[in-house]
Parts: structure tokens; C-alpha cells; sequence
């Protein structure tokens, strides 16, 4: 892990645990729109864009406006609920100081990721954040893009996850 130069880090279940706010803005959705899905079985499917969940469980298309706006909303109303894991800070500087360079690759939405870094002042220079034209987790097209944007080696990155959905992505993408 020394040889590495940048080190990217999943958001949600690696810096910070949000699973209590995913678990209160998943709930609100299934009262607004009347759904009989369990919050462990979205759960389980956490690392993957939001809109890819939605297929994945089988929801109509045509409420997927409606549940990305009130999760969405539901989320950022319930901010206090995220908690970021101890020693977080101290890692990162500790990278930092070794002059390595730190991002983030998440699933999550840009605006909220933003609320996020702010609110526990993590000053990333790198956050990548799915994009609306392009596929995101598993497909490596960010890493792909970092890589040629940055003139940084394959062998030189690794990215750090906690769902299988992060394990796929750091496989196709060709890193460690």
C-alpha cells in the first residue's frame, strides 16, 4: 500500500456511516408511494447508483422521479443522522502528509456529497460523483478519466470499498 500515490475512497460504509439516515430517507419513500420493499434488501444493493437500485429491486420506471426527490430530500433534511468513523481525519491527513493524493469515488449525488464533505470538513481534491450521461459503479469510465486527466499509473492507484459493487469497479477499472 506505501508504493501508492492515490488512494480513492468510497463514501458511504468506508468514511462515513450514513446507513441510519439511508434507512429513514428509504422509509419515507415507501409511505409516499405505497412500496412493500424491505429497507435490507435496498440495503443490500448500497454502492450502486441510486437509479440502477431502482431496476435492480423492480420498481416502475415511472416513480423514479418521485423516490430519487424524496429520498433526496429526506436525506439531506436528516444530515445529523451520518456519523463519520473514527480516525477518518487522522488517516487521511496521515496520507496527506505522506504527500499521497486522496479522493473520493461514491454512488452518492453530487449536492449531497458536498453537504457531507462539508459538514465534516474533508477538503477532497478529487470527488467523483456519478454523472448523469455516463454509467456509474462498476463501470471504470471515472477512474478511466482520472487516470488520463491526472497521467497517473494503473498500478499506482487503489481504491478502498465495502460492497462488491467498489470490488467490481477497482477489477474492470484494472486496479488494486
Amino acid at each position: 500500500m506505501k508504493k501508492k500515490n492515490l488512494y480513492l475512497f468510497d463514501l458511504d460504509g468506508v468514511l462515513i456511516n450514513s446507513k441510519n439516515n439511508m434507512k429513514i430517507s428509504w422509509n419515507s419513500v415507501l409511505k409516499k408511494i405505497n412500496l412493500k420493499i424491505t429497507f435490507e434488501k435496498y440495503f443490500s444493493l448500497i454502492g450502486n447508483p441510486f437509479l440502477t437500485i431502482l431496476k435492480k429491486l423492480r420498481i416502475n420506471e415511472k416513480h423514479f422521479r418521485i423516490i430519487e426527490t424524496e429520498y433526496n430530500k429526506n436525506s439531506i433534511k436528516n444530515m445529523n443522522k451520518i456519523k463519520l468513523y473514527p480516525k477518518v481525519k487522522y488517516t487521511l491527513n496521515k496520507l496527506l502528509k505522506e504527500k499521497k493524493i486522496i479522493g473520493i469515488l461514491t454512488s452518492k449525488d453530487k449536492e449531497r456529497t458536498r453537504i457531507i464533505l462539508r459538514k465534516f470538513k474533508l477538503n477532497l481534491k478529487i470527488v467523483l460523483c456519478p454523472i448523469k450521461s455516463k454509467l456509474g459503479k462498476p463501470n471504470p469510465y471515472q477512474i478511466f478519466n482520472l487516470i488520463k486527466k491526472k497521467k497517473i499509473r494503473k498500478d499506482d492507484i487503489v481504491y478502498i470499498g465495502d460492497m462488491p459493487v467498489d470490488k467490481l469497479t477497482a477489477k474492470n477499472a484494472g486496479i488494486d
